[in-house]
């Protein structure tokens, strides 16, 4: 087997596997007999590790994700691929954007690990093509971006939170619970997490607001230009691929980053919602926006720790003071 890996700290978050440990994985996926004559690692993503393989009896090659050890999983990031894994079906109406599972294994007992192989997806990641289109193109990819995201957005739920659960009745809960779980995860880094154990009282004091959303919506919980592929030769940046589902969850469409993303800069983005069904901005809305943006930025601060951003941990923290400030005046 030839493996082409990429080199990383041995403290890296993001851990390599060997030959023995891939060529058992798709032993364990496609049979005994089954060849791994090529591993290339791919970048691009921060929390799992990924692979394309090429096999010896595969005329298409095929793509093996595998999720961090269980012990080095956040307690609000924890069995990520298995909630992807069970969004699949919920994830119906963008299905023929997104790749096919062609074999899964949470038991663990192959490598320690969770993995999941899929079908490989024609195209180039968007962040490597979109800057070679003039900025007047880009409309037509965030308006696209918009279409995607209301489609997702149309399915509904029958409960709050997770995708494999713990369920809440009640958005207010699961905004709460998962602001919480996050200040966890922050304070067990040795961060300190009282803007966003704050954020979660709000939440609470001001559950009225929050269970204004009373519908329970497919979130992507992480649709962005990082994970689109964009196809080759278009005369505009054309998606023909989503990747990487494994954020969603169900809840207020407000709260998706998708939806908090296309608003992030007065610019081309803003196409966005020439697709997407934007609600009126009503004080309930603006207020719930601040909330959302609080646990956004409290999953940023996780990542950039993760990252060894000790910059952007710093400025995470005025960044939710002025959220809080915003939640205070109720606005």
């Amino acid at each position: 087997m030839e493996l082409h890996a990429i080199e990383r700290p041995a403290t890296a978050f993001q851990q390599a596997l060997t030959e023995q440990q891939i060529q058992a994985v798709a032993r364990r996926a496609f049979g005994t007999d089954t060849m791994v004559r090529s591993a290339t690692e791919l970048g691009g993503g921060v929390y799992n590790t990924t692979y394309r393989l090429d096999l010896a009896d595969r005329a298409e090659p095929v793509i093996l994700r595998v999720a961090p050890e269980p012990a080095r999983q956040f307690r609000s990031e924890r069995e990520l691929m298995r909630a992807e894994y069970a969004s699949v079906p919920w994830l119906a109406p963008i299905a023929d954007l997104m790749p096919h599972v062609l074999a899964a294994d949470f038991t663990q007992a192959v490598i320690g690990r969770d993995w999941m192989i899929q079908s490989f997806l024609p195209g180039t990641p968007a962040p490597e093509l979109l800057g070679s289109y003039s900025k007047e193109t880009h409309t037509a990819f965030f308006r696209r971006m918009g279409e995607i995201t209301a489609a997702v957005h149309a399915v509904a739920g029958s409960w709050f939170g997770p995708m494999g659960g713990p369920g809440h009745r009640r958005w207010s809960e699961a905004v709460a619970a998962s602001l919480n779980l996050i200040a966890e995860d922050v304070e067990s880094c040795g961060l300190d997490a009282a803007d966003l154990r704050q954020a979660a009282d709000a939440a609470q004091a001001r559950a009225h607001v929050l269970d204004e959303v009373s519908v329970p919506r497919l979130l992507t919980g992480d649709l962005w230009t990082v994970n689109t592929m964009l196809a080759e030769g278009a005369s505009v940046p054309t998606i023909c691929g989503v990747l990487d589902m494994d954020r969603t969850w169900w809840g207020d469409p407000e709260a998706d980053w998708p939806t908090r993303m296309a608003r992030a800069k007065q610019d081309e983005r803003l196409s966005f919602f020439e697709a997407y069904p934007a609600p009126a901005a009503t004080a309930g809305v603006r207020w719930r926006r601040h909330v959302y943006e609080v646990r956004h930025l409290g999953a940023l601060r996780l990542e950039r720790h993760r990252l060894g951003n000790q910059a952007g941990v710093r400025d995470s923290y005025p960044a939710v003071a002025a959220e809080l400030s915003a939640l205070a005046r109720g606005r």
